[in-house]
């Protein structure tokens, strides 16, 4: 099982809550909101829609995990006190609770508001003789061509169905004896189909889905025989690769494992309610599964389809209104060159408050510019038409000396990740699949420029990955700089990752796992030891999780010596706040709303003198010890004055926040007597108040030359 909780503590040394268990609580939180009424009834289904992908992927790694360890007879309990079968069984409880207020929330919450703003989902029965005309074309148009029914009888094995592949199982009678058939419903097809309306009065829109039709029309494929009964179901396989590092082709070994993912072994069978028992019989026993691993729902299977649903056209009132970027950022208004723009001093850009272009132009313009000798970069996850590949390759087109570390165990990125390695390659990249034993989850671009009689280093470095597709609603933050200190550092880097290199004293970065969890050990030690002796003391950090047994233990230290600590954890949190003479100290905070938390800053009272630092890194064993991550300290005056707003902005949030109580439960915080304050929207007002400062003060100024693209004011 991928990153076990293997820290330096045995188990029940001190209060620790379960990693998968705090997952799961996680993903109540994002159900929160689509139970929310407050939320627009489409912004509702998209959450509804995330946990149903969250559940997936959780399932394909982290459950297939427990399983695996469970049936190897491993007994021997985690840092929380759990064996695996222990753990087992109380996630089986909370996933099946979990399922049903997911299909409560669809049918008793959702549903009938959509129908109220004239959005309804009905079945064949529901349909008029027009609208059965329109099925009956489309099914024979789009639908039957694309159909494959397989028949499973002795000479033809139950089919290897492919893994989240939604299926019709099919009883069917032949003379004296019931036979069994299965039909794919095809992904490639729209999961809904809106029908005409009959009734030009009527201006409810219609909709049905894929698989009701193909129900519908079954006589077709099977004519030789009487269709008895028929369910769908779904089936999510074990998904994790186990990668041979040690071959002389890691790309090949990849692409390998990447094969027997379609083949893992069964770990969540997915029925409708009141399925036939004799097909469901036949599937129980096709997949092998035991009775925790059927999930019976009271509506459509693959609640992920609601995330496209959720941007139905002409329908925009029924959504949050958008949080548009800016563009160009405030740091980068007026410049043409946004190197002339960071030689002046270092800039940030907060995304998607500020546009993502500003990292996309540093590229660009590094690809073109006759003065830039080299690019390096990391790149984790891309988006699948990436701007920043095709700088790249332009790059390399154009002579430059471009190397790219280009992760391929990125998990569930891995094909994404082959197909542009490839490409760079072809353009003539020096590309770096990534260090034996560790998965490279920096985010770092260094150009390197010839400047008169010297050379000059830029950097940019973030707590995000470089695609433009995700940047539009993750929020992250990037710095770029050319620092002298920091470009040593960078080239340092890059000759660890793609050389023989060993890892050097850094001037200014903190990189794993040579070093960051030294670093942040001490950290919290020094903080403790202020407390101690009365001088100014406390801790803020924001991560995605908290798991690391270690940090944890030394943060419970810290609290009793007296130290604030206060912590946004967006997902996992195993350390448990609130309990006395333990944890007092200590405060947890969890912000879901609108856009995804994904910035990672940390922030240390350092006797009366705070230091911040941000980065790539969660407060996890794989982040500290497993990967090559990066975290960079803020020491602009103006940029660190404007790294601790951000922070303070985050802990007044009344309307997305959440506070973890000592029984790991999370509520929301009090609102009363408080300003209601909803950070994300916060911030994204506070991008548009900047850049209209950045156009008012240089408008009419001589030395300003043309912006970075044109300016778009959000209304």
């Amino acid at each position: 099982m991928s990153d076990k909780n293997t820290g330096k503590l045995a188990s029940m040394d001190i209060p620790y809550n379960n990693r998968e268990l705090s997952w799961m609580d996680f993903n109540y939180r994002v159900l929160e909101e689509a139970f929310e009424k407050e939320n627009p009834v489409l912004e509702r289904l998209k959450f509804l829609a995330i946990t149903a992908s969250n559940l997936d992927e959780f399932f394909m790694v982290r459950v297939a995990g427990v399983m695996d360890e469970m049936h190897d007879g491993r007994k021997n309990p985690d840092v929380s006190g759990l064996t695996p079968k222990q753990l087992f069984k109380k996630l089986s409880v909370k996933v099946h609770d979990f399922w049903k207020k997911q299909y409560s929330c669809l049918n008793r919450s959702i549903m009938p508001v959509l129908n109220k703003n004239g959005l309804m989902f009905i079945s064949i029965d529901d349909l008029d003789e027009k609208q059965k005309a329109f099925i009956d074309d489309y099914f024979h148009k789009m639908v039957f061509p694309v159909l494959t029914p397989l028949a499973v009888d002795t000479s033809r094995p139950f089919p290897l169905l492919a893994n989240k592949s939604l299926n019709i199982a099919v009883r069917l009678r032949s003379e004296d004896e019931s036979v069994f058939a299965v039909v794919q419903v095809p992904s490639l097809l729209p999961r809904f189909i809106e029908v005409p309306q009959s009734d030009e009065k009527d201006k409810t829109r219609k909709f049905i889905m894929l698989e009701d039709i193909i129900m519908d029309k079954l006589d077709v494929l099977f004519e030789l025989y009487k269709i008895e009964k028929f369910c769908p179901f779904r089936v999510i396989r074990d998904s994790d690769l186990e990668i041979d590092e040690d071959v002389d082709n890691l790309l090949v070994e990849i692409q390998r494992s990447i094969k027997k993912r379609k083949r893992g072994k069964p770990v969540r069978l997915e029925l409708i309610k009141h399925c036939d028992e004799e097909l469901k019989h036949f599937l129980v026993e096709s997949f092998d599964v035991e009775e925790d691993e059927i999930y019976e729902s009271t509506g459509p299977l693959d609640l992920t389809f609601f995330s496209k649903f959720g941007g139905l056209d002409g329908c925009d009132k029924l959504r949050f209104a958008p949080i548009v970027p800016v563009n160009p950022p405030a740091d980068f208004y007026g410049y043409d060159d946004c190197f002339k723009a960071i030689r002046e001093k270092d800039r940030l850009v907060h995304h998607p408050y500020e546009s993502f272009d500003a990292v996309l132009n540093f590229v660009k313009q590094a690809a073109s510019d006759s003065n830039v000798l080299a690019i390096k970069q990391t790149l984790y996850r891309v988006s699948g038409n990436s701007p920043i590949i095709a700088a790249l390759i332009k790059a390399a087109e154009n002579g430059k000396q471009v190397t790219v570390l280009v992760e391929l165990k990125a998990r569930f990125d891995e094909e994404n990740n082959i197909q542009w390695a490839k490409k760079l390659e072809k353009a003539g990249c020096h590309v770096i699949y990534g260090l034996t034993g560790l998965k490279t989850h920096c985010k770092i671009c260094l150009v390197v420029r010839k400047e008169e009689d010297t050379i000059r280093r830029y950097l940019h470095m973030g707590t995000g990955n470089y695609n433009d597709i995700t940047a539009r609603f993750y929020t992250d933050i990037g710095l770029f700089t050319c620092k002298e200190e920091y470009g040593e550092d960078a080239s340092s880097l890059f000759n660890v990752l793609t050389g023989y290199s060993l890892p050097p004293e850094y001037n200014k970065f903190i990189v794993a796992p040579k070093g960051m969890r030294t670093f942040f050990e001490q950290a919290i030690i020094k903080e403790t030891e202020n407390a101690k002796n009365g001088l100014p003391s406390g801790i803020t950090v924001k991560v995605n999780s908290l798991v690391d047994p270690s940090i944890i233990n030394l943060l419970y230290k810290a609290s009793q010596a007296g130290v604030k600590v206060t912590m946004i954890v967006r997902g996992i949190c195993c350390l448990v706040p609130g309990l006395k003479g333990i944890s007092d100290n200590i405060t947890i905070y969890s912000i879901v709303g609108q856009l995804l938390e994904h910035s990672r800053i940390f922030k240390f009272e350092n006797a009366g003198d705070p230091i911040i630092f941000m980065g790539s890194a969660d407060w996890m064993p794989r982040n500290l010890d497993r990967r090559v991550e990066l975290v960079f300290p803020i020491e602009d005056p103006d940029i660190k004055k404007r790294a601790f707003k951000i922070l303070e902005i985050m802990l007044s949030d009344t309307v997305n926040m959440r506070i973890q109580k000592p029984d790991t439960t999370y509520h929301m915080v009090d609102r009363r007597g408080k300003k209601v304050v909803n950070s994300q929207l916060e911030f994204s007002k506070r991008a548009q108040k900047q850049q209209k400062a950045a156009i008012k003060n240089n408008i009419n100024s001589e030395e300003v030359g043309k912006p970075i693209g044109t300016p778009q004011l959000p209304k």
